[in-house]
């Protein structure tokens, strides 16, 4: 097709194979940061606190209209100076992830029935104690669908963090251009790679909702 020639592949596999680890890498630890944020944040909006809830609201609200490429940039020149570029990378992400986890974990928590949190408190259960307890266990459930898919959406979401010299997939992408000197086979290369990841991934959260269902 049109000339195409992937022969530099026997050469240049090395940078694909260590770019995929670098975004896998990049994707799991951002995800453990952003769930972990991401859930006390949705537990506190789902509080009585008025005054909290309009700052965690106005951040959410801030950081969804922003970017995230400008997350990147204003994190690694301005908040996480002197960070190495790869947390500086998780941390920028995290931003960014952390508040759609924290949407999600507030619609998990408010499908439970509230006949829920008054049994935990008629057992003698602190407000807190029934959420860890009894609230939380079943929001993840609900919202592991969307943890799954939230993955998804980071392992493409890890090429932004390439225009801070973070060597994922895409920037090792980049380099192979440059040394080959062919602009599209290896964009095509990258392309297939992350389709065949995300493409796992999308046959691994169907099946989770499957057996979801089947236990409900």
């Amino acid at each position: 097709m049109f000339g195409l020639n992937f022969g530099f592949l026997s050469k240049y596999w090395i940078y694909y194979s260590s770019g995929l680890w670098m975004t896998l890498k990049l994707a799991f630890w951002t995800l453990i940061f952003s769930t972990v944020i991401g859930v006390v944040l949705g537990m506190i909006r789902v509080g009585k606190h008025k005054v909290v809830n309009t700052v965690i609201d106005m951040w959410i609200s801030f950081i969804r209209g922003v970017p995230v490429m400008l997350i990147v940039f204003i994190v690694y020149y301005g908040i996480a100076t002197g960070l190495p570029s790869f947390w500086a990378g998780i941390v920028a992400l995290t931003v960014n992830s952390s508040v759609y986890i924290a949407e999600h974990t507030r619609a998990g928590m408010q499908a439970v029935n509230k006949g829920q949190m008054e049994a935990a408190r008629c057992i003698g259960m602190s407000h807190l104690e029934g959420n860890m307890y009894i609230i939380i266990p079943q929001a993840i459930k609900n919202i592991l669908p969307s943890l799954a898919n939230e993955f998804i959406l980071l392992i493409k979401n890890t090429s932004i963090v390439s225009v801070i010299a973070i060597q994922e997939l895409t920037y090792k992408s980049s380099i192979v251009r440059t040394n080959t000197f062919r602009a599209f086979e290896p964009l095509i290369v990258s392309a297939f790679i992350y389709f065949t990841v995300t493409w796992i991934l999308n046959q691994g959260v169907r099946l989770l909702e499957r057996r979801l269902h089947r236990n409900d």
